[in-house]
């Protein structure tokens, strides 16, 4: 309950949002469950290769990427939509996925006072998931240092939240990590929450969510704005303790 309050505020508060995970992992389901957060006042722009989300909100512009066809004429990618959604005076932009070099133009939006954008990215763990948006963003084709990509990254996103599906099958939230700077050439991240495992029983996995005992930097922030946030939900849970 703890991770899902936290998720939900930090939804509402405008934070932007990296969700990461293996293929079927339950990414666009975790999107999905969040994005239910964002407020109905609020002008949602969905970009998507394939329409799978579906949001109850009034004000949702949906756009689609389109494969050239057979003359190699006519493709939309989903950078030009990134680029043209800047212009429909979004209050979100949520990317379901990304994929290539629009992970550049979402990190210029997210940097120039576009808030609140929740995207989706294949990796198989956190730290990989920052690793692969930095080679993205090379995929755009500009030459730009591999520092100025990382602080591009560390100054955009603001929570990293990794899913996984285990070997039972069920989809879980592994790690929700907050982004906290960088150090040299290395991003820096402090986790907030994880899933312990502990073993086995049948074919269930058997594990427990717990805080890891460290208060966000963003609750002052939070707080600064009105929003109360219980320092109670990041204490590590009973079942943690040595």
């Amino acid at each position: 309950p703890q991770i899902l309050d936290f998720l939900a505020i930090a939804v509402r508060a405008r934070k932007n949002i990296l969700i990461s995970g293996g293929t079927g992992a339950g990414k666009s389901t975790l999107l999905g469950a969040l994005a239910e957060v964002i407020p109905d006042t609020e002008r949602i722009v969905m970009i998507e290769d394939t329409a799978e989300l579906n949001l109850d909100q009034e004000h949702i512009v949906r756009m689609e990427t389109r494969p050239p066809n057979i003359e190699g004429r006519g493709q939309i990618a989903a950078r030009d939509l990134v680029i043209n959604a800047l212009r429909m005076r979004p209050d979100r932009i949520i990317v379901g996925e990304v994929r290539g070099a629009e992970a550049l133009d979402m990190l210029q939006a997210m940097n120039t006072g576009h808030d609140g954008g929740i995207c989706t990215i294949h990796a198989n763990s956190p730290r990989d998931a920052l690793s692969r948006l930095e080679t993205m963003v090379l995929m755009a084709g500009i030459e730009l240092p591999s520092r100025a990509v990382r602080e591009q990254i560390v100054s955009a996103l603001h929570l990293l939240v990794h899913v996984r599906r285990y070997d039972d099958g069920v989809r879980r939230v592994e790690s929700v990590a907050e982004v906290t700077g960088l150090e040299g050439a290395t991003p820096l991240m402090q986790e907030l929450f994880a899933f312990r495992r502990r073993g086995r029983e049948g074919r269930h996995v058997i594990g427990y969510f717990t805080a890891m005992g460290v208060v966000p930097q963003m609750v002052e922030e939070l707080r600064d704005q009105g929003v109360h946030v219980p320092v109670s939900m990041f204490h590590r849970s009973a079942e943690s303790e040595p």
